[in-house]
């Protein structure tokens, strides 16, 4: 047997190969939850370890300039140890531009507060390249500017060429409308399939806002879906202002029965669309909602054009509760093709539907919205033009 070498010190015997282990940052940072005064930033490590952000603002002054504030990732007053990190900075000022870095200590044994050995420090690149940056959302704005994807299903060069105009400073943010991937299989499968692009491509500085889609809800990796996105609810359903728009974004669940054999006796979401829909209605009394000159819902699955269970019973509890209320337009995914519907009998408002391989540009500001449909080679395929509630 080969044998090991050990130091001894006062809190026992350590093996000497572990203090050469590290820390790597291996999926991230990306921005979540940006409101008006705070931002969750999210990462991933390949081992345990303690996290935190230190901020600083915007503007070319250098990032060492003075002592930057930490925030740390904590529970119930302690620091929390793990591999993914998600670390919110409150007290923020809205519409302002911060600058970031993260960083992460390994955590190579941990047998309760008194007895904690560290390892090395892995953080974000601000020696050879700009610190990351995020704006804070502002309902004051008077335009704004987003994109709007949906069923990628892991197409990475699509997802490429659909977004490659969110940029920070060209897109107040982008919209995930729901089956990025196929499956929810494991943390690879998402990060894999589309997120680490979404990193490289925008995720750092642009947030991105998600509207789970059917197949996110499949796989055995599914019910931590919520971990890796969460929200200012604390829920895969929730509303946001950003200048003139108020946005609602929900969750639609799957397309077929509970009871469906695929589902295993798993699925409950019947009753997880009737949830939302008590929550509706408290969004409709606010005053972001009274207020938005464009008040927009974000749903993977469409209330019309299909006769699948999933879409009945988002009529039968979503539409009630938006006819009538104002809303200048829903966009929807699931379908893998396009199609606009104008308001008729069943909704008061359009329901647009993107194809999997479109996105929507949308601006908007006092004088009205456009929404621009365009391919993968950005050339635009139709438009759209809404006025102002």
């Amino acid at each position: 047997m080969r044998n090991k070498v050990y130091i001894v010190f006062f809190w026992g015997l350590i093996p000497l190969w572990t203090f050469a282990q590290g820390v790597k940052i291996t999926h991230g940072p990306y921005l979540q939850a940006v409101g008006e005064n705070e931002v969750t930033i999210v990462w991933t490590t390949d081992v345990d370890a303690v996290s935190w952000v230190e901020l600083a603002p915007g503007g070319n002054e250098s990032f060492y300039a003075s002592e930057r504030p930490a925030y740390f990732q904590t529970k119930d007053g302690n620091r929390t140890v793990g591999k993914l990190h998600k670390i919110t900075v409150p007290g923020l000022t809205k519409g302002t531009e911060y600058r970031y870095r993260a960083f992460s200590k390994a955590v190579l044994r941990y047998q309760g507060q008194s007895d904690v050995l560290y390892g090395n420090v892995a953080s974000t690149n601000v020696y050879s390249r700009k610190p990351l940056r995020f704006r804070t959302l502002d309902a004051g704005k008077e335009d704004i500017a987003f994109t709007v994807v949906n069923d990628i299903h892991g197409r990475i060069r699509d997802l490429e060429a659909l977004t490659g105009n969110a940029l920070y400073g060209r897109r107040d943010l982008v919209i995930f409308n729901g089956d990025m991937v196929s499956e929810m299989e494991d943390e690879t499968t998402f990060f894999a399939g589309f997120m680490d692009d979404a990193v490289r491509l925008f995720a750092s500085e642009t947030p991105v806002f998600y509207s789970r889609g059917n197949h996110e809800t499949r796989g055995k990796f599914n019910i931590h879906f919520s971990s890796y996105f969460p929200t200012s609810t604390d829920k895969l359903y929730y509303s946001f202002r950003q200048g003139p728009v108020l946005f609602i974004v929900l969750d639609s669940g799957e397309d077929k029965p509970d009871s469906d054999i695929e589902y295993s006796g798993l699925s409950q979401f019947d009753a997880y669309r009737g949830e939302q829909q008590a929550w509706l209605k408290t969004v409709l009394q606010s005053d972001d909602f009274r207020t938005a000159a464009y008040r927009m819902v974000i749903v993977h699955i469409p209330p019309v054009d299909s006769d699948w269970h999933g879409s009945i019973d988002v009529r039968e509890k979503f539409l009630p509760i938006l006819n009538n209320a104002g809303i200048t337009a829903m966009f929807c995914g699931h379908t893998h093709r396009y199609n606009c519907l104008e308001a008729g009998s069943q909704h008061d408002f359009p329901i647009l539907i993107n194809a999997t391989n479109t996105a929507l540009e949308v601006r908007a500001d006092k004088a009205g919205m456009t929404v621009s449909r365009k391919d993968t080679d950005g050339k635009e395929l139709n438009s759209f033009r809404y006025t102002a509630k």
